[in-house]
């Protein structure tokens, strides 16, 4: 469980992209005590994924990670993560601690639903609204206006929703886009929807089928 509340970037160090054993190595950045508490099998959000630690070097700052098949499926893995070359960055959020610290976000599983392409960037004073377009519409029944959404492993709030050409916008101030890694337009991001959105939307179904017959 994490809260969306991205704590650094990371960079590919490393990458077996096999299908059968996809690896990837990240690297990273400006966190030294990142790994400090680290150990094999614990969960760490890599842009919105929640992936599994498989074996790290707290010393060195680096961890990796094993991806299957269905993260691969569901992900932007295979269209942004695929080379060394292309310097992609990550976003990273340690798992949730036991210890007495502020909520800050929302509860975020690491269960990526769809991607999205970013297809607009507007500033505005000293924020930038961002619009995405979904890869599969019809996860855009679980946006909506004012609610939440995890947009590469970061807690936002949706400030608009298109359900017809199935397209979203959030809004992020200085300090947000500063923090995160940068998606130019054209690129694209993961997409965890609320849960408890779908959660409602599958209680609701149940229950028309059930009594609609």
């Amino acid at each position: 469980m994490f809260t969306g509340i991205v704590e650094t970037v990371g960079s590919i160090i490393d990458l077996k992209n096999d299908k059968d054993n996809y690896e990837v190595t990240i690297q990273v950045e400006d966190k030294a005590d990142f790994l400090s508490d680290c150990q094999i099998g614990d969960s760490i959000s890599c842009s919105g994924i929640c992936l599994t630690v498989i074996e790290f070097d707290s010393n060195k700052n680096w961890f990796k990670v094993g991806i299957s098949i269905e993260t691969l499926r569901r992900t932007t893995i295979e269209k942004m993560w695929t080379s060394l070359e292309n310097a992609h960055k990550i976003n990273l959020e340690r798992a949730m601690g036991s210890g007495n610290h502020r909520f800050g976000g929302h509860y975020v599983q690491g269960h990526v639903d769809t991607i999205a392409e970013v297809v607009e960037a507007v500033e505005e004073g000293d924020s930038v609204n961002f619009k995405y377009k979904l890869r599969d519409i019809e996860n855009v029944k679980y946006i909506v206006e004012k609610g939440f959404i995890t947009v590469d492993g970061a807690s936002l709030t949706i400030t608009n929703v298109d359900d017809d050409k199935g397209t979203f916008g959030v809004s992020m101030i200085k300090h947000t886009r500063d923090v995160l890694a940068k998606r130019p337009i054209g690129t694209f991001i993961n997409v965890e929807v609320d849960v408890t959105g779908k959660m409602i939307a599958k209680q609701v179904d149940l229950y028309m089928k059930k009594y609609t017959k």
